[in-house]
């Protein structure tokens, strides 16, 4: 899908934000993760896209950036949900590294990805049932200018995420306020989300790897948290660091949410110490 189509879905996405919204509750959708499915911002949760309930749709657009000064990260994309049972969403990522590009000589000044993400719910419900909502997931990913990535080590320039997530809302739970905790179990050999291509010259398998979020909701519109979110090893000419984040979100309605984040990526493509500014926005309806 190119650039043009993209935003197309987006400017018919911001559109649609002025229909009403779903029943569920305010903030329980989360906020859209870099590949482009519900959740936070790093990790996805056991929730879809937008407010709908049973015989109801909804979804999101959102736009978000991530920069630690070495490199700056841009993701956008959009999202369905149909009777709060299965989403589809698409991205797309970019990857700018100028501090790294003039270091090393590289040909690009960028890496560009597109993921392409479906979610069911299995079963449970976040807030009103015995047993906390559960989902399977999958994200296929395409490198779309693969040759760096090729010249590291990486074997595939696409391939497919799969991941089982399990998200619960308990109210009242930490002095009166609600807690929000998610699990996620993904099967990947994705090197950086993807961004770096697939499988490497260590390792060429899918690893089980974990994922996890806690979030806090102040009140209906401020939620604040932390991410982590474990990555694989795959390349021999650098190591991948684990990412964890601290957020906070605002919901000031059912039709817009806005999260920043101080992420903290560590070692990308050899640059150490990847720290910086996450910021995000999302249209819902």
């Amino acid at each position: 899908m190119n650039k043009t189509a993209l935003c197309g879905i987006l400017l018919c996405l911001a559109g649609s934000a002025c229909a009403d919204t779903g029943g569920r509750l305010l903030a329980t959708g989360g906020v859209t993760n870099i590949e482009g499915s519900a959740g936070g911002g790093i990790v996805p949760w056991a929730v879809l896209s937008g407010y709908g309930t049973r015989d109801e749709w909804g979804g999101d657009a959102f736009a978000t950036r991530v920069d630690t000064g070495d490199y700056r990260l841009d993701a956008f994309g959009a999202s369905l949900a149909f009777n709060n049972r299965v989403e589809l969403s698409v991205a797309r990522q970019r990857l700018d590294m100028d501090a790294l590009t003039k270091a090393a000589g590289l040909p690009h000044k960028s890496l560009n990805q597109d993921v392409f993400g479906v979610k069911l719910r299995l079963f449970g419900d976040l807030v009103y049932d015995r047993l906390p909502q559960v989902v399977v997931g999958a994200q296929y990913k395409r490198q779309t200018n693969f040759l760096i990535p090729s010249l590291v080590g990486a074997q595939r320039d696409s391939d497919t995420d799969f991941y089982l997530a399990g998200s619960r809302l308990f109210l009242g739970a930490v002095g009166g306020y609600n807690l929000l905790v998610n699990g996620t179990l993904r099967y990947s050999r994705a090197n950086e989300t993807g961004l770096l291509g697939f499988g490497g010259d260590r390792r060429d398998s899918r690893s089980l790897l974990k994922e996890g979020s806690v979030a806090l909701l102040l009140n209906p519109r401020w939620v604040v948290g932390v991410e982590y979110r474990e990555k694989p090893d795959n390349l021999s000419f650098a190591g991948e660091s684990d990412w964890q984040d601290v957020f906070v979100g605002y919901f000031p309605s059912k039709r817009l949410a806005l999260a920043a984040a101080w992420a903290d990526l560590g070692e990308i493509a050899t640059l150490e110490g990847q720290r910086g500014l996450f910021l995000s926005m999302q249209l819902s309806y």
